[in-house]
């Protein structure tokens, strides 16, 4: 068996589910079950200029199709990799005038490749895109009003001298962009540049506490000859031990809700009724409405009070931060917390989210000894809520240690740092951009650890020195956007 081959995995059908994916072996965690490439992809809209349109990656210059004037690559390897996919599109985005928006290249994507190959299995897919869900007859009026839309634009891009597919079909493949549509991340997986289809990771069903987990992987395209060079992908991932027979799972959502509202998303996005353990015996709901115990415990209507406050607060602080008005964040944050700290308990996922904010827009701000703190209150909570190897507590914990260094404490943020690496080897792997970069500060953190310990006056000294003779490493902007989410879904 390759590794990240489709031999390691079955399709089988379940009643009220469909079709799901099972292990055929035993998996470690951090193992890969298996690696695909994207049956098609494409950049979202707004970054078509600073993303390459071959690996996703996010470069300060890019080299742009000579013909079409649109596409844009990091170097003649991508832009020679892409053609295959990029030839007729480049024709037909000259003769149409303009490029359409991102859902119409997708979907005229997908058609071109059924074009090329005919329909059934491509190879390497156990599914067929004519076979994968679609979900049109779940669609609201809006939807439907919406995938009217994009059927009349596709219609208007598609070349005349292009095969001519039947409106089903057309209708399908929007259907399926819908609902299977999967975020892809530029090199650092911080944000969401671009969507595609993966008809195997398809398959694999919805748990809320899974036991795996899926990255994006941009390749390797610079090492062109050597064996190191690798094609953009999607990698699916191994959380716990799967024994054979196991049913492989994923989470299509972020866990840090309570049950209700994560069964509402996935009925609203998804179109199922969640009914996985976590949702049935609303197991850790507890924690995320966890109140202050002790003798003053609150009163009920005291801490309905304050959670009304905190939902206000989220909305003040999201337009405060659409305007890219930090300081008033801050204030909004430091005036919520006083309030929610005497009533809330420690992971009660309201205060979890004002203290997550805090922490990211003082870090900004270089106010690092405030954020540090509030970091670490948000990270213990993290701990009690999260599966211990989920990637978003990875990064919150990857998040907490820099703060910490840059607030010069370097024991708690050598540990965080340490417990960051740990995850991420195992949601990540040890050749992702992020985990290479979390070894360098690994290694750096525990080198000053060891400097403090023998000499904390010369330590600080010589930190002080460093810092004076280098600019201190800024914190990159608070993003209004959370992580990117597994699957791209248009609202």
């Amino acid at each position: 068996m390759t590794k990240g081959g489709m031999e390691s995995v079955e399709l089988f059908t379940t009643e009220g589910k469909g079709r799901g994916l099972k292990a055929q072996k035993e998996f470690l965690p951090g193992d890969v079950i298996f690696a695909e490439p994207a049956y098609a992809a494409v950049v979202f809209d707004s970054l078509t200029h600073v993303i390459c349109h071959t690996c996703f990656k996010r470069q300060e210059r890019l080299h742009r199709c000579g013909q079409c004037k649109f596409a844009h690559y990091c170097d003649r390897t991508c832009q020679r990799a892409a053609w295959l996919n990029h030839k007729n599109e480049c024709s037909a985005i000259k003769r149409h005038g303009k490029a359409p928006t991102e859902n119409i290249r997708l979907a005229a994507r997908i058609l071109w490749k059924l074009e090329r190959e005919g329909s059934g299995l491509s190879e390497g897919c156990l599914v067929a895109i004519e076979e994968l869900q679609n979900h049109v007859d779940s669609f609201g009026e809006e939807e439907k009003k919406e995938l009217r839309a994009d059927v009349e634009s596709f219609l208007e891009f598609w070349p005349p001298h292009c095969q001519q597919f039947g409106m089903q079909l057309v209708s399908h493949v929007f259907g399926v962009i819908s609902c299977n549509g999967f975020t892809l991340s530029d090199q650092r997986g911080l944000q969401a540049v671009g969507v595609g289809i993966f008809p195997n990771l398809c398959q694999a069903n919805h748990d809320c506490w899974p036991n795996c987990t899926v990255v994006f992987n941009n390749g390797n395209h610079e090492a062109v000859r050597s064996m190191f060079h690798t094609q953009m992908r999607i990698e699916l991932r191994a959380l716990n031990k799967i024994s054979p027979g196991d049913e492989l799972t994923v989470s299509y959502v972020d866990f840090l809700s309570l049950s209700e509202e994560r069964r509402q998303q996935l009925k609203k996005q998804y179109y199922f009724e969640c009914t996985c353990e976590h949702c049935k015996k609303q197991l850790k709901d507890d924690l995320m409405l966890a109140v202050k115990a002790g003798e003053s415990k609150p009163s009920a209507d005291t801490v309905k009070e304050v959670v009304q406050l905190s939902k206000d607060t989220l909305e003040k602080i999201n337009k405060a931060r659409m305007e890219g008005q930090y300081h008033e964040v801050v204030k909004l944050c430091r005036d919520c917390l006083k309030k929610q700290e005497p009533v809330l308990g420690d992971t009660n996922i309201y205060l979890l989210r004002i203290l997550s904010i805090a922490s990211e827009v003082l870090s900004y701000l270089q106010m690092f000894e405030e954020a540090a703190d509030y970091a670490k209150r948000m990270v213990d909570g993290y701990l009690k809520i999260y599966h211990p190897n989920n990637a978003q507590l990875g990064m919150a914990v990857m998040r907490a240690g820099v703060t910490h260094w840059h607030a010069g404490l370097i024991e708690a943020g050598h540990g965080l740092i340490c417990k960051a690496y740990a995850i991420l080897l195992i949601t990540h792997g040890p050749s992702h951009p992020i985990t290479k970069d979390l070894e360098v500060m690994r290694v750096q953190t525990e080198m000053e650890l060891r400097m403090f310990q023998q000499n904390e006056f010369m330590y600080y000294k010589m930190r002080e020195a460093a810092l004076k003779n280098q600019k201190i490493q800024v914190m990159p902007e608070p993003s209004n956007e959370n992580a990117p989410s597994l699957f791209h879904k248009k609202e």
